[in-house]
């Protein structure tokens, strides 16, 4: 049975970095046993990463394009997203939009988020990296 993961920003830098988490993202988005999808907005956020850190943002979109499918949003789902950010934030104080834009995603997809940032644990969607 295939099962549906949205990988997000966190693991797609553990997997580009090659680091240990890293490996664990590669052994699900290589191995063709699993749908995986990335949000339009983790794209945004691995762009901008790698830039900063001097690395081939470029060739890092390609390889996520090659491997996932690009989950896109609409207006209906911007708004869907901001109701969540303003209930998902009473609990977790520092969780950014762009993580609710992933959790949401997951939600409509029926998926798992991969994923080694904190502010997805205690999420039944989360699949821990680390």
């Amino acid at each position: 049975m295939t099962s549906k993961l949205v990988v997000d920003t966190h693991a797609w830098i553990e997997y580009f970095l090659g680091s240990e988490a890293g490996g664990k993202v590669a052994g699900l988005v290589e191995n063709g046993g699993h749908e995986i999808s990335t949000s339009v907005m983790t794209i945004a956020e691995i762009t901008s990463t790698l830039k900063r850190r001097n690395l081939d943002a470029d060739r890092a979109l390609r390889t996520v394009l090659s491997l996932s499918g690009v989950f896109q949003i609409d207006t209906e789902f911007a708004a869907e997203a901001g109701v969540l950010h303003a209930d998902v934030r009473k609990d977790v104080k520092d969780i950014g939009l762009a993580d609710i834009f992933v959790l949401l995603t997951a939600r409509k997809l029926g998926a798992k988020v991969v994923t080694g940032d904190p502010h997805f644990k205690g999420f039944k969607e989360a699949m821990m990296i680390r």
